[in-house]
């Protein structure tokens, strides 16, 4: 951070780490810990991006999180494919368009599927990239969280579905040979 206390690198900008590896070779990888990755549409990979917007751009949550249900009536989602166009769906276009039909229709919960960004959009979400980055298909976090809190307005519990074995593979996008190893993150060899 700068003397003044605001980042060092201006909102929103493009960003790699540079590592090290133990064998001496310099090598370039999304930050494990990145809030947001985006697409370069030059290279087709993802860089990981330096998300603190400012305080007035920062969402903030209206509404608490339900209680939880009694009974749990839960509608499984994915956000980007829930649109009757043929387009990738937005976390507004959820918030808008689907959080009411889903009350409408009794549910009391929504698990969303494919929320970690993940390269292939084709693999479902399976193929985590960042764990921490929503899938900027869908939005920013910022947007996301509009989403949740729309949810929570309508009194509907909501799950993201995860799952940290689901790491893809792609050492350029996501968190494998973090460190140029094959067990950074995960076991080495064939049991990784």
């Amino acid at each position: 951070d700068q003397a003044d206390g605001s980042p060092a690198l201006p909102h929103p900008c493009q960003i790699k780490v540079r590592i090290e590896t133990n064998d001496g070779q310099w090598i370039e990888r999304v930050p494990a810990w990145t809030k947001l990755a985006w697409q370069d549409h030059t290279t087709n990979l993802f860089n990981g991006v330096f998300w603190e917007p400012p305080a007035a751009d920062q969402y903030v949550f209206t509404h608490a999180r339900p209680a939880k249900p009694e009974n749990l009536k839960i509608y499984e989602a994915h956000v980007g494919m829930a649109s009757g166009d043929p387009k990738v769906a937005t976390y507004a276009d959820f918030a808008r368009d689907v959080l009411p039909r889903i009350k409408r229709l009794g549910y009391n919960c929504v698990q969303l599927m494919a929320i970690a960004e993940h390269a292939h959009y084709g693999c479902f979400g399976y193929h985590v990239t960042s764990f921490f980055a929503p899938s900027s298909r869908q939005g920013t976090p910022e947007e996301l969280k509009l989403m949740v809190d729309t949810a929570h307005g309508l009194g509907i519990v909501v799950l993201m579905d995860l799952v940290h074995a689901h790491a893809s593979s792609n050492s350029l996008d996501g968190i494998a040979q973090m460190d140029g190893t094959d067990h950074c993150y995960t076991h080495g060899g064939p049991k990784g």
